[in-house]
């Protein structure tokens, strides 16, 4: 389950995140508390932080998502994460789904709790904390007072209100929220991966409605994100590592199909090549001089033999008249 929450200042997501990490027992990653765990054990992320803080700059996206895949990196955060509170705005989110990705834990939830800015004014302006840090205990003079006035309920300390809880400074960011953090509803809504709940009501109320979602609509979005994986996977894509193994298998199954489909290709063309080589070849013994030669001279040695035998004869012929003529005379 890895979960990024959406809200204005005041929409309670902060009180949802608690409620999620004690239900199904995993971490939420405040970009806040991530600092302040780095600089005080002073890692090399932290005392980078540190050095901008302390020059009155802004952490840099860089170190914060740094300080984020540390994090992640944590036993506990196999089963999932919740994030709080990051990203702020547009490059931060890009930036933050590059580096899930490359991790192979993209995010599969982005939940906005979502509140009117009037109700939202309201419960900024009139928030009290209680001032025994053990106790910290949270009311609203609109609505949920304190039985006393000014009074803890829990352990009777004195109730403070912070000074950046007043209506000018609350405006100021809300506007900063709808200018650079709002977007993110239309960028994660793109993806997919938008769920909406309204933070209005008790606060059981609300976190029913939130594992709803999550136990109802996270289904359909593991499932099609296993599509997408499978479909990345055909096509020799993927960004997960059950994705590329899947990818690599693809691509082993269609070389092997190549192969079994090549051995007879190659087979059959042979058979017409040594056909036409030997039909080539034949004609070429029958062209060979050396048989038609030998005939010839033979048929000539008769023919100059023949008359030499006859001439001798006739020759030899008249030798014998005249030994015949003489025997008669005697």
């Amino acid at each position: 389950m890895r979960i990024v929450l959406l809200g204005a200042p005041g929409s309670g997501k902060g009180t949802q995140s608690k409620l999620l990490i004690e239900k199904y027992n995993i971490p939420q990653m405040s970009t806040g508390d991530l600092l302040r765990a780095a600089v005080a054990a002073g890692t090399e992320l932290g005392k980078k932080a540190k050095a901008a803080m302390d020059a009155g700059k802004l952490v840099s996206d860089d170190i914060v998502l740094g300080m984020i895949q540390e994090r992640l990196n944590k036993p506990d955060a196999r089963a999932g994460f919740i994030l709080d509170g990051f990203p702020r705005n547009i490059p931060q989110a890009q930036a933050l789904d590059a580096m899930l990705a490359r991790m192979g834990q993209p995010l599969q939830l982005a939940l906005l709790v979502d509140v009117d800015s009037e109700v939202l004014m309201k419960r900024l302006t009139g928030r009290r904390t209680c001032s025994n840090a053990a106790c910290g205990a949270i009311y609203n003079i609109y609505f949920s007072a304190p039985k006393t006035q000014g009074k803890c309920d829990k352990c009777g300390s004195s109730l403070s209100h912070r000074s950046d809880d007043n209506e000018s400074t609350v405006r100021s960011r809300l506007q900063v929220y709808e200018q650079q953090t709002a977007p993110l509803v239309s960028y994660y809504k793109a993806q997919g991966k938008l769920r909406t709940v309204r933070g209005v009501g008790s606060v059981n109320e609300i976190f029913k409605n939130v594992t709803d979602i999550i136990e109802v609509q996270m289904r359909p979005l593991a499932a099609a994100m296993s599509a997408a994986n499978a479909a990345a996977a055909a096509k020799g894509g993927g960004t997960t590592p059950a994705a590329k193994a899947a990818a690599k298998a693809a691509k082993a199954a269609k070389a092997a199909k190549a192969a079994s489909a090549a051995k007879p290709a190659a087979k059959t063309p042979a058979k017409p090549a040594a056909k036409k080589a030997a039909k080539k070849a034949a004609p070429k013994k029958k062209a060979k001089p050396a048989k038609k030669a030998k005939p010839v001279v033979k048929k000539k040695a008769v023919k100059k033999a023949a008359p030499k035998k006859t001439k001798k004869a006739k020759k030899a012929a008249p030798k014998k008249k005249v030994a015949a003529k003489a025997k008669k005379k005697k």
